[in-house]
């Protein structure tokens, strides 16, 4: 066998079971192998960041990583943004990225270029094989290295000739070590601050954020009045009706210094320190005050639902803790679009066990407050701010769980970046609903811009405008295979997206703003 068909193998033979793939020609020997391996599922995306944007979304849901397929470093390079936002979720992914033969890159070829260094700035671990022998236990390390806790990017580069050459077979898979245990004194300390009564916040991130983690972190607050939070952006988060309604902290920085305000003691739990997520003149990195002090629970590769559940019970915190209502009622509301009332609308007509993708902007900062009350369901966020995260992150989300409605609610702006995904979500039949928020504005960076004490001018205007000419999203959904309709009031809104949600397959709405 080829040692293309070795590493294909060993990389199903390691729990991969979809490739998400955009090929060129130094690819065509692992082609053939997924041709001869029908039991890995193919899916094209017609972009690189298109798929390593899909190969987030379904690990994320899935809990394990899928196989990306990229064309040299150019390929991989155009990727990397959505690798940098999987890196930031902490998200399992093997990037396998093919190469020029050995002795043909000392010719410079056109497509010759520094793919490993272009790896490592968003990967964990990267290798380039360099014998077809030796591929399938490099690919069965990269599995390994993927899925090490709490998930890492794992870049593969195969040259032309090791993937061509003859090999012996397919490698074992290699064990994954669980997650580590906290340490008891850690737990012991933690108890101690919560004990003292002094104003605490427990910043929870990653596995916190699960079912389990939020419900254990609910009694430690229901037992000391210990404040709940979630990061600004989330990379899966359990909510809805029933579970624990944890908000984040504010993008806003000026919000978010109000809201540690008087805190004495920040709890990380698989999280990271609070920070803005830019520097403005005269305002502080850090959102915690001066004097506040800022503890370690659980590292993000920690068992950070052990760690909890033992600080519960160290503290003493009853079990069964009913869980308090927060947040508007589900409604259906009416008029022109409004972020909190399109988040009480969304929050009324949601499917049950729904996964939200959420790469609204600036029109969504209302919608996750406002859809605690909702249906049982999943939030999922892009974490690194490389934007066009949401389209591919909804179309991997619904390869992984094709039993559940996905939900994408798309800026406009950053919409345009992953276009290209509607085309696969058409192609794969995919049950997602797009929302598409129509402002025809980078409506960001005017905010941006005033918060460094900048008046828009002509440039700015010129520059965050989004219109001469309207993108027309019905157009361009259509184009991709997708049908698509568009709405100007939450009326409308209302009874296109209960009638999308009634059907299976991919819709798209335009809320024109």
């Amino acid at each position: 066998m080829t040692g293309a068909e070795s590493l294909i193998r060993t990389l199903f033979v390691s729990g991969v079971e979809v490739c998400f793939a955009n090929p060129g020609t130094t690819e065509l020997q692992l082609v053939i192998a997924l041709d001869r391996i029908e039991s890995i599922r193919c899916v094209l995306g017609m972009a690189e960041t298109v798929v390593t944007g899909c190969a987030d979304g379904y690990a994320r849901m899935a809990g394990k990583p899928a196989m990306t397929l990229l064309h040299c470093g150019p390929g991989f390079a155009n990727g990397i943004a959505n690798v940098h936002n999987a890196r930031r979720a902490n998200t399992p992914m093997v990037n396998i990225v093919g190469d020029q033969a050995t002795f043909h890159r000392p010719f410079d070829p056109p497509l010759t270029a520094d793919t490993e260094g272009l790896a490592r700035s968003v990967s964990h671990w990267v290798r380039t094989s360099s014998l077809a022998s030796q591929v399938a236990s490099d690919a069965a390390t990269a599995v390994q290295a993927a899925a090490s806790p709490p998930g890492q990017i794992a870049t593969l580069i195969v040259p032309g000739d090791v993937v061509w050459g003859e090999a012996s077979g397919p490698a074992l898979p290699l064990p994954v070590a669980p997650r580590p245990q906290v340490a008891q004194e850690v737990v012991r300390g933690a108890a101690n601050i919560l004990r003292s009564s002094e104003p605490t916040m427990m910043l929870l991130n990653g596995q916190a954020l699960c079912e389990a983690g939020l419900a254990a972190a609910y009694r430690i607050a229901h037992a000391t009045g210990a404040m709940l939070r979630g990061p600004t952006h989330v990379p899966r988060m359990a909510r809805g009706r029933g579970r624990v309604p944890v908000d984040r902290v504010p993008y806003v920085v000026d919000t978010a210094l109000q809201l540690f305000a008087g805190f004495k003691h920040v709890i990380l739990v698989g999280a990271k320190p609070p920070v803005g997520f830019f520097a403005y003149p005269g305002k502080p990195s850090l959102m915690a005050p001066e004097g506040c002090a800022i503890h370690l629970l659980a590292r993000p590769e920690q068992d950070a639902v052990a760690a909890l559940q033992w600080l519960a019970d160290e503290i003493g915190a009853p079990r069964n803790v009913p869980i308090e209502e927060e947040g508007p009622k589900p409604n259906i509301a009416t008029g022109p679009f409004d972020s909190e009332a399109f988040g009480m609308t969304l929050a009324a007509l949601l499917p049950e066990n729904a996964i939200v993708c959420d790469d609204a902007v600036t029109s969504g900062r209302a919608v996750f407050p406002a859809t605690f009350n909702a249906p049982p369901h999943d939030w999922v966020q892009s974490t690194g701010g490389a934007i066009g995260h949401g389209f591919p992150c909804a179309t991997g989300a619904a390869v992984a769980c094709p039993d559940r409605k996905v939900v994408c609610l798309q800026a406009d702006g950053a919409g345009m970046y992953t276009l290209q995904a509607l085309w696969t979500q058409a192609r794969e039949k995919l049950d997602v609903v797009d929302v598409v928020f129509a402002n025809r504005v980078y409506k960001i960076l005017y905010g941006e811009l005033r918060a460094t004490g900048a008046t828009p001018g002509r440039a700015s205007d010129t520059l965050f405008d989004l219109g001469r000419p309207d993108l027309d999203w019905v157009g361009l959904a259509r184009g991709m295979g997708v049908e698509a309709v568009r709405v100007e009031n939450l009326e409308t809104f209302a009874d296109t997206f209960r009638a999308a949600c009634g059907r299976r397959g991919p819709f798209l709405i335009e809320f024109r703003i």
